[in-house]
């Protein structure tokens, strides 16, 4: 690993440490605060706009300005919303930290940029999964802290210490290197991505599998805590066996090829899916926890397949299209799962397993053949 790789990994480490500690008890402490299952699917779909328009820009800016400014202002922006999160004296002020926090998502297309240009000798693939790994061996932690301070202390310092950690991460970040922008030939352009028809039909690809992937995820929280009984302690603990999961997918889809990986990701979240609607018992829901890794380990093999459909100049824009198309499954799914929970806790669980399935069966006909990534020569 090169330096700059080694120093954005443990900085997301740190920073997967702090965000795991509140993330998967957001929809509780919004409960806390006097939110229904609708309102809470109703925020958690504005977050989920915050974090789709602010992608591809994002992408845009990096190819135009360089990444390492990106990186730093998104590493600012979260450390900012993490304060107001923690500092939130009601509901509506927690919000609009959640919303500020939502829009540092769109640090995904210029990071996966640095990554794959820092990656030295590993391919794009690797590189990804490798540094996702990283930060979900600081995800392992985290809800066990959060879990914890939460039934002993109460939610709110929960937040108040992933800010303080969030200082840290942001402290290792801003010793990472600029890296030269990268241009095309002037004389042979490469097509405009809108005009190329194989990233087009991925996009779509994308945007059914993250849906499908997505819906059942927003309220699991709430319907075992409410439906099954389990603590927040024991949700703290569903979070770490995720985030263990996703350690393990990463770093094991990572020597696929991503369109193995791809699949072996979807059929995961079916796992999931059919723990939760069938399942009784704690045994169970570590199982869907675990499970559930495969959304995370697909999100860093998506990119890898952008990376062989478009030139290397075009890198940063295309990842930040991808992840706005990504991203949109977090502005439809929330609500929907919000209004689904309302008329049927249990019954999100079966309509999403179809729809898994459904996009298994796509991704076997649309899912990019292995070719030639196109200027390859790493920058």
């Amino acid at each position: 690993m090169t330096p700059d790789l080694i120093l954005i990994s443990f900085s997301l480490l740190t920073w997967g440490l702090g965000e795991t500690m509140f993330f998967y008890f957001n929809p509780l402490y919004l409960q806390k605060l006097g939110a229904d299952p609708l309102i809470i699917g109703i925020v958690l779909g504005v977050v989920g706009f915050a974090m789709a328009v602010a992608h591809t820009p994002a992408g845009y800016l990096s190819d135009r300005v360089g990444r390492r400014p990106l990186l730093i202002f998104a590493w600012t922006l979260g450390v900012l919303a993490g304060w107001i999160m923690a500092l939130a004296p009601n509901l509506g002020v927690f919000i609009t930290g959640m919303v500020l926090y939502g829009l540092t998502a769109f640090v995904v297309s210029p990071m996966n940029s640095y990554i794959t240009a820092a990656r030295g000798k590993l391919s794009p693939g690797r590189a990804m999964t490798l540094v996702s790994a990283m930060y979900n061996i600081g995800a392992i932690a985290g809800p066990l802290i959060g879990g914890y301070i939460g039934d002993n202390y109460g939610l709110e310092k929960t937040y108040l210490a992933a800010a303080i950690i969030f200082i840290v991460s942001w402290a290792i970040l801003v010793f990472i290197r600029p890296q030269p922008r990268d241009h095309h030939d002037p004389d042979s352009p490469p097509a405009s991505l809108f005009d190329n028809r194989r990233f087009i039909g991925y996009l779509g690809l994308v945007f059914a599998v993250i849906f499908a992937c997505y819906l059942p995820q927003p309220l699991t929280a709430n319907f075992l805590q409410n439906q099954r009984g389990i603590t927040l302690e024991q949700v703290g603990q569903l979070g770490s066996t995720n985030s263990l999961g996703i350690v393990l997918f990463n770093l094991i889809l990572g020597q696929f090829n991503p369109r193995i990986g791809f699949f072996i990701g979807q059929a995961a979240m079916a796992g999931f899916s059919l723990l939760l609607w069938r399942g009784t018992g704690i045994e169970h829901f570590y199982m869907a926890y675990f499970m559930m890794s495969g959304f995370r380990g697909i999100r860093p093999l998506i990119s890898a397949q952008v990376r062989e459909l478009v030139h290397i100049s075009q890198m940063g824009l295309a990842y930040g299209i991808s992840e706005t198309v990504s991203a949109v499954p977090n502005i439809i799914a929330p609500p929907l799962a919000g209004l689904l929970y309302t008329l049927n806790p249990e019954i999100i669980y079966p309509i999403s397993l179809v729809l898994i399935l459904a996009s298994l069966g796509l991704s076997y006909f649309f899912t990019p053949r292995n070719r030639p990534a196109l200027a390859n020569t790493p920058t």
